[in-house]
């Protein structure tokens, strides 16, 4: 399935400033700017392409360094020489925070970069703690679980980690039923690394409550996504609210890479082999095993299309779609190997 897979059009939306947000077919569009969400992301790829992504790992590291304010957060959106708050979200935080996690316990980094990492990081530590969003929650407890796994000293981090944990199945038992195995009301976007969270935090805590409500919750997503035989991703078009429907479209990779990361952090955390096989199937949604019968990848240009949508594809290749699946990918072409020594997955 991953023949012919190239990092091209990584380095065809990577510039001097970062990633490239947007693109109209293949071509990047500048003038969309420059995210921290797409950055972290490209980052996690970056650290996986051994001493082939270092320059690559310095351009989007920068970019994190010069987004974030003096309290630890992050101004989300560049465009030009400008910063602008309209995108800024806990999410951004948390995924840049995991992010240089990664980075600075990666074993292809390079010493600046892990330098810029542990400076980045180490700022963001007070702006996590106050988090409301359950995603950027989650975010941050993976990366908080890199750390303390290789050994990193910091005051409080286990109790961080503890705490985020405790958030996380207070929301999931506060909104479980008998039907309806989740931690809100609703399913939107990257659902699933709610569950991968806290699969990654029984990895250093053996905390069996929260192996129980990974388990379960990741159960209730798959079940209902994987039910035809294909991924069918909770559409964007009015999500999926309890007691409604599954709306079909629009289906984007980002989506696609939330699940496939936690089923294979759940194969990490408990050798089960059911989730290598959801894992693949829902990886097969890239190559054309989805509602639509079409392939995400794009082979000729390396990019990956933004979204599958009523009529087909949406024929733009932006960066959240490319870095979602590289990092899939990665992962993936990891986990089949037969030296594989993956512990511990990062999430989009």
């Amino acid at each position: 399935m991953s023949i012919g897979v190239s990092f091209k059009h990584l380095d065809k939306m990577t510039d001097d400033t970062g990633i490239i947000q947007f693109a109209k077919y293949d071509t990047p569009l500048k003038k969309s700017g420059y995210t921290v969400d797409d950055n972290a992301r490209a980052l996690l790829v970056a650290l996986n392409m051994n001493t082939e992504g270092r320059k690559f790992a310095k351009t989007y590291i920068d970019f994190l360094k010069s987004a974030q304010r003096s309290d630890g957060s992050f101004v989300n959106l560049k465009i030009e020489d400008a910063f602008f708050t309209t995108i800024d979200s806990e999410d951004s935080i948390g995924r840049a925070f995991l992010a240089c996690c990664y980075a600075l316990c990666s074993g292809n980094a390079s010493d600046n970069v892990k330098s810029k990492a542990k400076t980045v990081l180490e700022k963001t530590l007070p702006a996590i703690s106050g988090f409301s969003s359950l995603r950027a929650i989650a975010y941050s407890l993976i990366g908080l679980t890199f750390l303390i796994s290789n050994g990193y000293i910091h005051p409080d981090i286990y109790k961080l980690a503890n705490d985020m944990a405790c958030q996380l199945k207070k929301a999931y038992s506060n909104n479980e039923t008998k039907d309806w195995k989740w931690f809100e009301e609703y399913l939107t976007y990257c659902n699933a690394v709610l569950p991968h969270s806290l699969f990654s935090y029984y990895t250093i805590s053996n905390d069996r409550s929260s192996l129980d409500i990974a388990e379960e919750s990741l159960g209730f997503l798959t079940d209902s996504l994987l039910k035809n035989g294909y991924l069918s991703i909770v559409g964007n078009k009015g999500w999926w609210r309890k007691n409604g429907s599954l709306p079909a479209f629009d289906q984007q990779p980002v989506d696609a890479a939330s699940i496939i990361l936690a089923c294979v952090q759940g194969y990490t955390a408990t050798g089960k082999k059911e989730y290598i096989s959801k894992a693949n199937i829902s990886y097969n949604w890239y190559w054309g095993k989805n509602i639509n019968g079409l392939q995400l990848y794009n082979e000729k240009s390396g990019g990956c299309h933004d979204a599958l949508v009523y009529d087909g594809l949406n024929m733009n290749q932006g960066a959240e779609a490319l870095v979602s699946f590289l990092l899939t990918y990665q992962t993936m072409t990891a986990m089949l190997s037969e030296n594989n020594s993956i512990s511990y997955i990062p999430a989009v």
